[in-house]
């Protein structure tokens, strides 16, 4: 009897070997004949769950999104309940930087999946999607914050929102050896401290 394929494994498999390559040889060396390669699969086999290198790049991300979350979630319970959001916010942007093997692999994808939907109206309206869900999170914490009283009132949600997320432009500096991790952290530090501190 033929062996029954767990088509949904098969296809986190090859998002796995979709991010190795990103991560090893860039975005332009993963062509969907080198994805199967590192999946161990045939080119055929590859195309029976992906037409295109743009539907795999789509799932890649999804999952990506999906374990970023998972991680996010983890770290969140070992945190107070509830957890404060100077915590919360830290916790996330952490997750978001090439901190760690996994992270750096997300963060490089990320950065793909960016660049390409730069080129495609499709991707551009699903990533544009993506961040401005991700972002409205963000404010959301950041307004309770501030009607809670952990956040100065005086501060402009909208711009302390922005602010947070421009912390994620460490990216690069990190995966060029530009600064080292922790400067990353510090910097996400001293900024958190200064949203959340008393008024001077």
């Amino acid at each position: 009897m033929p062996k029954r394929v767990d088509h949904h494994e098969r296809r986190e498999s090859i998002a796995h070997a979709l991010w190795r390559v990103v991560d090893q040889q860039g975005w332009a060396k993963a062509t969907m004949r080198e994805v199967a390669r590192e999946a161990g699969v045939s080119l055929g086999q590859l195309q029976h769950y992906f037409s295109s290198r743009d539907e795999m790049l789509a799932f890649a991300m999804e999952f990506t999104s999906e374990r970023t979350a998972h991680r996010v979630e983890r770290g969140l319970s070992s945190l107070g309940h509830p957890p404060h959001p100077r915590d919360v916010l830290r916790l996330a942007l952490a997750e978001m930087l090439p901190l760690r093997p996994d992270s750096r692999a997300t963060s490089r994808m990320n950065a793909a999946y960016v660049l390409e939907a730069m080129h495609d109206a499709s991707l551009r309206e699903q990533v544009g999607a993506g961040l401005r869900d991700g972002r409205a999170l963000v404010e959301r914490l950041i307004r309770q914050a501030i009607s809670d009283g952990q956040i100065r009132p005086d501060r402009d949600p909208i711009v302390e929102t922005d602010l947070v997320l421009a912390l994620t432009g460490l990216a690069p500096l990190l995966d060029l050896n530009v600064i080292e991790p922790r400067a990353a952290l510090a910097a996400i530090d001293q900024h958190l401290d200064r949203l959340f501190g008393p008024a001077s």
